[in-house]
């Protein structure tokens, strides 16, 4: 029979998502691709740094001791298949069992994500992720300067996520935006037995709990929290939204519109997700943070 990843959590991810690749980054813009090339040749046995994605891919990978495999993580970078190599000798030295890649050379490498059926694309690469975005895969940048994870956790994957334009849809905020904070409340008082409808990374967040709920060997778990900007009374409608959904959260958090870096710090995520810029650079000083580049906050 012909491989498959049906049966599996898909994760796809550039190489500088994966790997702090920094430094080469900065001579390929001030260069060209043939001095890249030759600077990661000549580092071909010089395993690269962990970049901000690493915790997060090394410890979902975990999910395959002992058992079936349950996630897939694969290369999808613009990196030439030079470069490539590199990358794949990191993943060695690291013990990533990650054995597929693809490598495009500077061309946009979203479009296979489709063959691939990935439910998370992460990138250092805005347009690829709001390529992937609109393709209806959820997608976030990495921001390579963010802090690492803490290594507090070795057997539970931490993932945190923004409500509006992340779990859920843009509709709530585009209310806020409109109208300002008391109509926004208002508006969420009158619609807290509505449902929200689905945001781009509601697949994801799905899929980690089916992910939870299967038998694992090996001790994995996951660990989930919603971080947003809402407070009472509007904290209602997320929560019966996620009951409609039949998704739980381990945690959640009604900041009201207070910084959310300092509270993602003591909840220690391999990763947040955040549509708001600010949110975003607030995280990153303290974990690794991604932006999902969606929603009324983020026009084209």
């Amino acid at each position: 029979m012909p491989a498959s990843l049906a049966d599996r959590l898909v994760i796809a991810l550039s190489s500088r998502a994966l790997f702090d690749f920094e430094e080469e980054n900065r001579l390929f813009e001030a260069s060209d691709d043939h001095a890249y090339m030759q600077l990661q040749l000549q580092r071909l046995d010089q395993p690269a740094r962990p970049g901000v994605a690493f915790s997060l891919v090394n410890k979902l990978l975990a999910f395959n001791t002992g058992g079936p495999q349950q996630v897939e993580v694969v290369i999808l970078s613009r990196n030439d298949p030079v470069s490539g190599l590199r990358v794949f000798r990191s993943c060695q030295h690291y013990g990533l069992a990650i054995e597929r890649g693809v490598f495009t050379r500077g061309a946009s490498p979203w479009r296979y994500l489709r063959p691939l059926a990935a439910q998370l694309f992460l990138s250092a690469n805005e347009a690829d992720v709001r390529s992937a975005l609109d393709a209806g895969v959820p997608a976030a940048r990495v921001l390579p300067h963010s802090a690492r994870a803490s290594s507090a956790h070795p057997r539970e994957v931490r993932i945190a996520f923004d409500g509006d334009a992340v779990l859920f849809s843009d509709e709530a905020e585009r209310v806020y935006q409109r109208d300002g904070l008391d109509a926004f409340q208002q508006h969420e008082v009158r619609q807290a037995g509505t449902p929200l409808a689905a945001g781009p990374f509601k697949p994801l967040l799905l899929a980690l709990q089916q992910l939870q709920r299967a038998a694992d060997p090996a001790g994995m778990r996951i660990r989930t929290a919603l971080v947003t900007a809402r407070s009472a009374p509007a904290h209602e409608r997320a929560i019966r939204t996620l009951m409609d959904w039949h998704i739980e959260v381990d945690e959640a958090m009604f900041l009201g519109g207070l910084p959310k870096g300092e509270f993602l710090r003591e909840f220690e995520p391999d990763f947040f997700f955040d549509d708001q810029t600010r949110h975003v650079d607030s995280a990153a000083s303290h974990v690794p943070a991604g932006h999902v580049a969606a929603g009324v906050s983020n026009p084209a």
